[in-house]
């Protein structure tokens, strides 16, 4: 509600938490591609977008749910492994169109130490293109789901608890303690797509 004569309504998308117009503003000041990195619950979206004076133009992207129907991925495509493989995914795309570098672009999402947006960026950074970034904030010891392999381990496979907390990994066919070869065979395939070799 406005409280004086100089009060400014904000824009609809920065009211709506969609964009910080502060921080867009100097992205596209630079003219530099940007590296677009957005999650939900479920899903794990990487773009390479350009920018241009009618609007954004999306040269790349990928979709963690592209994972499970290419790449036989068989866990959530929600979790830390499926955002770095999407990150991976779209910056093989991207170097195969020639993109070398790129900036990030995080929206409004707060650049948290271990969040998915930064597993997006070190899959992007793994495939070959340049991002600036601070090595402190990458989860390399999470992208695997190492993590998740020995919570499943310390539940007990079988149990009540293991079978209540991994019922979806269950569901999907793969063992949640086998995550990080499942994980491992999924990038191989990824990388193989790239390099015109056939996928086992």
């Amino acid at each position: 509600m406005a409280k004086n004569a100089n009060y400014r309504v904000q824009l609809r998308r920065r009211r709506e938490g969609k964009t910080d117009y502060q921080a867009r503003k100097g992205m596209v000041i630079s003219r530099k591609l940007r590296l677009v990195t957005r999650g939900s619950l479920k899903n794990a979206t990487v773009q390479i977008v350009k920018a241009k004076p009618e609007g954004d133009f999306v040269l790349v992207a990928a979709s963690s749910k592209e994972l499970s129907k290419q790449f036989g991925w068989k866990a959530p495509t929600g979790n830390i492994p499926a955002a770095y493989l999407t990150g991976l995914l779209c910056g093989l795309k991207a170097k195969q169109k020639g993109v070398k570098e790129a900036i990030l672009d995080a929206g409004l999402v707060s650049p948290t130490k271990g969040a998915r947006i930064f597993a997006m960026l070190n899959g992007v950074v793994d495939a070959g293109v340049d991002v600036p970034h601070s090595e402190e904030k990458l989860v390399k010891e999470r992208i695997k789901g190492e993590q998740v392999a020995k919570y499943a381990k310390k539940l007990g496979v079988g149990s009540e608890e293991y079978n209540k907390k991994f019922a979806a990994y269950l569901k999907a066919g793969v063992a949640p303690e086998k995550l990080p070869e499942h994980f491992t065979k999924t990038k191989t395939d990824i990388i193989a797509s790239f390099k015109g070799e056939k996928k086992e």
